[in-house]
């Protein structure tokens, strides 16, 4: 009998295209990197329930135009941020040890950049999509679960 594997999930990721773009994950090693700097708890505890081989859209934000741009998977589960320990980064937490450490990060491996880039003028726009976190007034989680069927509208209206 085969083990049985657990159902993919599926998670939206935002990041500053001027920060960390979908092109400079294509661009990394075997088009992976790590995602770190989350110091958010929602958002931390989200990276810890990624698995490797779950689908990720990668979303640019606080640009011209945000939204998802490419398609992304799980490469490496959530281990200890290494910026945490860092008093040189900017994401320094200095509560953070070793031995305790409070953030964690994932590593990405990019799929394919979309076709046509999904707006989040689009996204407003369209049914079956009106429930995702993204869409919500205040929302502003760098990670976030998105759902199959959310998934699925993204994928397509990408191309």
């Amino acid at each position: 009998m085969l083990p049985l594997m657990p159902p993919t999930k599926y998670w939206l990721m935002k990041s500053e295209p001027t920060s960390f773009s979908f092109a400079d994950l294509v661009k990394s090693k075997s088009s992976t990197n790590h995602w770190d700097g989350v110091r958010n708890y929602q958002a931390r505890n989200y990276i810890r329930a990624m698995r490797v081989g779950d689908a990720v859209l990668f979303y640019h934000s606080s640009c011209g135009e945000p939204g998802v741009v490419g398609l992304a998977e799980v490469a490496r589960e959530a281990y200890p941020d290494h910026t945490q320990f860092d008093p040189h980064d900017s994401h320094y937490d200095p509560k953070a040890t070793r031995e305790k450490p409070i953030w964690d990060m994932v590593d990405l491996r990019a799929i394919t950049p979309l076709r046509h880039p999904v707006t989040l003028d689009v996204l407003r726009k369209t049914k079956g999509v009106e429930k995702m976190i993204l869409l919500r007034r205040g929302s502003r989680l760098s990670v976030q679960p998105v759902s199959s069927k959310e998934w699925a509208i993204v994928v397509k209206l990408g191309g």
